[in-house]
C-alpha cells in the first residue's frame, strides 16, 4: 500500500508518518491482494482536536474513516480499528456480489479468520428502513433552501435547483460552513 499522508495545522513528523503508516498498513492483511491505489491519510488539529481522515479506493469498494480524539496516536488507533470493524462488516456483501456478477475475484479474503484469528465473526445484519417520507420538491435557489434547512433545524435540506432543474442537497459541515450535493 502507497500512503500519502499530510497534515492540517500540524506538523507530520517522520515518527508520526511510520506510525500512521503502520496502523493503517494492518487492514492490507484483509485484501485478497495488497491494494495498488493509494491511501489517503489526512491528520489535522483544531480546536484540540486531533482528527484523522483515511480514504483507501479499491476495486468496486471505497473504504473511509475519520475519528477525533485529544491525542493524535489515539486517533489512528481508533481509525484503524474503525477501517478493520467496515471491513470485516462489508467482506461478505462485496465477495458475495463479485462471485454473483463473475466480473472480478474477490476484493476481501475469504477467510478473514487466516488474517485475524483472535477476531469473532460478525454476522452481516440487513439494512432496516425505519421511516420512509414523500414530499414534493419546490422548485427554489440554493440560499432559500439553506434558509429551509436552518428553519426546520435540520443538518441536511433536499429541493429542486430552480438554477439548473436538478436535484440537490444541501449540508452543514462541522465547521458551520454548508456544502452542495448536485445530481449528475
Amino acid at each position: 500500500m502507497k500512503f500519502l499522508i499530510r497534515g492540517k495545522n500540524v506538523e507530520v513528523t517522520e515518527a508520526l508518518r511510520d506510525y500512521a503508516a503502520k496502523k493503517i498498513g494492518r487492514v492490507e492483511r484483509y485484501f485478497e491482494s495488497p491494494p495498488t491505489s493509494e491511501v489517503h491519510v489526512t491528520l489535522s488539529v483544531n480546536k484540540n482536536k486531533h482528527t484523522v481522515e483515511v480514504t483507501i479506493p479499491v476495486s468496486g469498494v471505497t473504504l473511509r474513516a475519520e475519528e477525533k480524539s485529544e491525542d493524535m496516536y489515539a486517533s489512528i488507533d481508533l481509525v484503524s480499528d474503525k477501517l478493520e470493524r467496515q471491513i470485516r462488516k462489508h467482506k461478505t456483501r462485496v465477495n458475495r456480489k463479485a462471485r454473483a456478477e463473475g466480473t472480478y475475484r474477490a476484493v476481501f479474503k475469504e477467510s478473514y479468520e487466516q488474517a485475524a484469528p483472535a477476531r469473532a465473526y460478525e454476522e452481516e445484519e440487513p439494512f432496516e428502513v425505519v421511516r420512509m417520507k414523500r414530499f414534493t420538491l419546490k422548485p427554489m435557489r440554493m440560499e432559500e433552501a439553506i434558509l429551509q434547512m436552518n428553519l426546520l433545524g435540520h443538518n441536511f435540506y433536499v429541493f429542486s435547483n430552480a438554477e439548473t432543474s436538478g436535484i440537490n442537497v444541501v449540508y452543514k459541515r462541522e465547521d458551520g460552513r454548508y456544502g452542495l450535493i448536485e445530481s449528475a
